[in-house]
């Protein structure tokens, strides 16, 4: 199976093959402000699995460089730099990210209290132990 996705104004495409190696949500500070969003959906998949075209801009944080399309700014991906995995944001999907269910979440201590828990996910306060 491949995915394929990018940014709103359709400069920067991605290739996603196969299915990812995990997904998870995210309550972190770093990634509501990324993505506008009280939480990031996202799905992890080896860098050899993506192919990307089109001019990317990039924001450096602690967990890597946030991947954004320098045209419309739309968030599409983190990779640490010299990394074997890219962590890609599922809004940057053509299609709804039908099947990819969240496994985890990081930052519960940062989750709104509105949202309840993934049921059957695995929870972590901070940062998910490797």
């Amino acid at each position: 199976m491949t995915r394929t996705g990018g940014c709103n104004c359709g400069q920067v495409r991605l290739e996603l093959d196969g299915e990812p190696s995990r997904v998870g949500l995210c309550h972190c500070e770093t990634c509501r402000r990324f993505t506008g969003a009280a939480f990031s959906h996202y799905a992890v998949w080896p860098k050899e699995r993506v192919h990307i075209s089109g001019a990317l801009a990039c924001w450096q944080v602690r967990a890597g460089g946030d991947r954004f399309c320098g045209t419309c700014g739309a968030s599409l991906f983190t990779w640490v730099e010299g990394g074997d995995e890219i962590e890609v944001k599922l809004g940057a999907l053509d299609e709804p990210p039908n099947g990819l269910q969240p496994e985890y979440e990081l930052w519960t201590i940062r989750r709104e209290p509105w949202i309840a828990p993934r049921q059957g996910a695995e929870q972590w306060e901070r940062d998910r132990e490797t």
